[in-house]
């Protein structure tokens, strides 16, 4: 979907290939899926921590006001597993919690797939077909503080080129840091939540600083991503939806 600004009126178009709407439209509805399914999720468990371990019973980073598991009512006396001095304990809680979330985690789980697939297809097709380079990379002329200002204070007088034009360099910039940083993060940080995973790559946990940390993490990209799919669909609206729409799925480039 293109909303680049208007810098003269010979702007080359971009021509959308089959693979790259294929892969837009699959990764958008795995996000969808994943935004939803994953929300659910969270619902269950409105705390999040920073380190290797954490629940109810351990200090939270900060909680989510988004179930009655916020906040909840606390826990009855503790209960040791076995009569033993010094034995582990646990509690049990004195309030209703939601935690219908099974299904949630599934369809989670199975949009993830569709999503990790999807995108190392298309990592590899954008490197080799030349569209990294050709479509998202900024030239040089692109890069200097005047150019990206003229850019940005252009999207705010709302004189933003009709669909089909070529990308601007703060809309390629924001879409390599989308495609290269945070869609790789949201990744990672979702493996290493696994113990499966992380049973065979410890150094996933090195890297994201512990499950409680990447799953920290995985919240704040999750978040950031979804800001750019609110704003990114801001501008497919501003800049004609209908031909947008077209141009990134299966009908007629305008």
């Amino acid at each position: 979907m293109k909303t680049s600004t208007v810098h003269d009126k010979n702007h080359e178009k971009v021509r959308h290939s089959g693979w790259v709407k294929s892969a837009h439209f699959i990764i958008t509805l795995s996000f969808l899926a994943l935004t939803v399914s994953g929300f659910v999720i969270l619902m269950a468990h409105p705390r999040l921590y920073w380190g290797k371990a954490g629940n109810d019973l351990t200090p939270a980073l900060f909680e989510l006001p988004i179930s009655r598991n916020y906040h909840h009512g606390g826990w009855e006396k503790s209960i040791p597993f076995k009569h033993l001095s010094g034995s582990q304990v646990s509690s049990a809680r004195g309030y209703d919690i939601f935690n219908e979330n099974g299904w949630g985690r599934s369809t989670h789980f199975l949009a993830a797939w569709f999503l990790v697939i999807t995108g190392l297809v298309y990592f590899i097709l954008g490197f080799f077909s030349g569209h990294f380079r050709s479509d998202l990379t900024p030239k040089a002329r692109e890069l200097n503080i005047r150019s990206l200002w003229h850019d940005l204070a252009a999207h705010f007088r709302k004189q933003i080129a009709t669909a089909g034009a070529n990308y601007g360099p703060l809309q390629k910039i924001i879409y390599l840091w989308v495609i290269f940083f945070l869609f790789p993060v949201v990744i990672l940080t979702g493996l290493t939540m696994s113990p499966a995973i992380t049973a065979s790559y410890p150094f996933l946990l090195k890297i994201f600083f512990g499950h409680q940390s990447a799953r920290t993490i995985h919240f704040f990209s999750a978040v950031a991503l979804l800001l750019f799919l609110v704003v990114h669909i801001i501008m497919v609206i501003r800049t004609g939806f209908k031909r947008n729409i077209l141009a990134i799925t299966f009908g007629k480039q305008p």
